[in-house]
């Protein structure tokens, strides 16, 4: 019997509660909209759940691991026998993300806004119909609408998953860790899961249909990661298109063409990793004036706002990088934007991060592309070698570059290829955010030893007085 359908009326309405989601749940619930959160399926999205915060968690157990099989012998510290239980591995995962997805949910509740479990269709341009279940939906009519439904790993014709063949959240949940593994895919998920195997112990092969791994770095700073990967045994194969698979009860063998050579590859595993689809289809946002690419992405104006004006859209869904932190970001312009702030989306401090070896980090224009768009600049680097702490670490390898424009020396890009690059990005990040030069962090006293001072130094060499490596 289904059950009586009577619209409920809300000022915002939100589809998805991922990093974007539930963030602009928040944020239009302290400026004073009664909002209603929608989640097919757990709350805090792909990044709480498969995503960000699990995929981080096992890269750490991989260098626990591998540092304490062989990290400490240049430090006279050896350990006869190191051992992993994979499955206390997987349970405290698990109990980190459950820690994270239960404070979302306290957050929402706090913020007095309503959880709505169900699927989103839209019936109507200010109404939505969720379903419950097979039997039950509700309606619920609303002045506004952020649609926040994230992606989903692509996948491949002639590699449809299943035990075998498996994307990122299936790499996530393996019961163990394999013997041997074959990623396809070079870009940033594949690489760090790449790295976390090969530390854990897996003879990892990476299938890349382009010349180099990360295309979306400096080729220097990609060239350092396969540099230290090849090292744990991480076997790289670039311009390789993957074929076709075979599975049997044991695992797979993997047909690919590689520089137009066929070649075959055994694994236990094959991990598909070439990118991720925006969630889109299926919610009805075409009859709505909603207008979707061909390649599935909403077209949105600076304050996230859709073709109706009613509805915004935020995160994978709209044009730009797949990034937690550009959800998130984009979750606040759109709730404020819904509440009559002139809040507007500006990209060029939004750091795009890879937790590998050693980690990447970017933000604004690389040299190169500060060039492309007309700016006269100076590239000043300075290596982590040069550097106390990183000394210390056991971890200098690696750089920071700093783009400044020539004129003024005003920041307007940094790349970090070096241990902690992902929290050193976010200085850069507030420099090219507040206006500041060179000479302002320069001058910012940086604690000794740490990491940080390689910021200070790297803007030294842009002004040209560096002190700890010769000018």
């Amino acid at each position: 019997m289904v059950v009586g359908d009577f619209a409920e009326e809300v000022d915002t309405l939100i589809i998805g509660s991922g990093p974007g989601g539930y963030v602009a749940a928040i944020r239009a619930a302290q400026l004073g909209q009664k909002v209603t959160i929608v989640e097919k399926g757990d709350i805090g999205g792909v990044c709480l759940n498969v995503g960000c915060i699990p995929s981080k968690a096992l890269i750490q157990a991989g260098h626990k691991f591998h540092e304490a099989k062989s990290g400490g012998d240049d430090m006279g510290i050896t350990a006869e026998k190191v051992n992993v239980d994979f499955s206390k591995v997987q349970e405290w995962k698990a109990g980190i993300v459950n820690k994270l997805t239960g404070g979302v949910q306290g957050l929402l509740k706090a913020n007095n806004v309503n959880i709505v479990q169900g699927e989103a269709y839209f019936s109507d341009e200010n109404s939505v119909k969720v379903s419950t279940d097979e039997y039950n939906s509700q309606t619920y009519k609303f002045k506004n609408c952020i649609v926040a439904t994230g992606s989903r790993p692509v996948e491949l014709p002639n590699f449809k998953y299943s035990s075998r063949v498996i994307n990122s959240t299936g790499a996530l949940q393996l019961d163990d860790i394999p013997e041997k593994l074959v990623v396809i895919g070079g870009g940033y998920i594949g690489v760090e899961l790449a790295g976390a195997y090969a530390n854990l112990g897996a003879e990892v092969t990476v299938l890349e249909g382009e010349k180099r791994i990360l295309g979306g770095f400096e080729k220097q700073m990609a060239q350092l990661v396969q540099r230290r990967l090849k090292k744990k045994g991480v076997k790289f194969e670039t311009q390789a298109f993957a074929q076709s698979v075979e599975e049997s009860d044991n695992g797979v063998n993997i047909k690919a063409e590689v520089k137009g050579k066929e070649k075959s590859f055994d694994a236990d595993y094959v991990l598909v990793s070439v990118g991720r689809k925006p969630n889109t289809d299926e919610l009805g946002l075409e009859q709505i004036g909603v207008e979707i690419g061909d390649n599935g992405l909403i077209k949105t104006d600076k304050q996230c706002r859709t073709g109706n004006k009613s509805i915004y859209a935020i995160g994978d869904i709209i044009e730009g990088p797949q990034l937690a932190h550009k959800a998130s970001y984009e979750g606040k312009i759109a709730a404020e934007a819904i509440s009559g702030e002139s809040s507007e989306i500006d990209y060029l401090g939004i750091p795009m991060v890879v937790f590998a070896e050693p980690e990447l980090a970017s933000v604004g224009y690389t040299e190169s592309e500060a060039k492309e768009a007309g700016y006269d600049v100076v590239g000043a680097k300075f290596p982590f070698q040069a550097n106390g702490r990183a000394l210390s670490l056991n971890d200098s390898e690696g750089f920071m570059k700093l783009v400044t424009r020539k004129e003024d020396g005003l920041v307007i890009g940094a790349q970090i290829a070096g241990p902690n690059a992902s929290d050193m990005i976010a200085e850069a990040g507030l420099a090219i955010e507040a206006g500041m030069t060179a000479e302002d962090l320069a001058m910012t006293i940086h604690a000794h030893p740490t990491l940080g001072e390689i910021t200070m130094e790297t803007a030294e060499v842009a002004l040209g007085t560096p002190v700890h490596i010769a000018k």
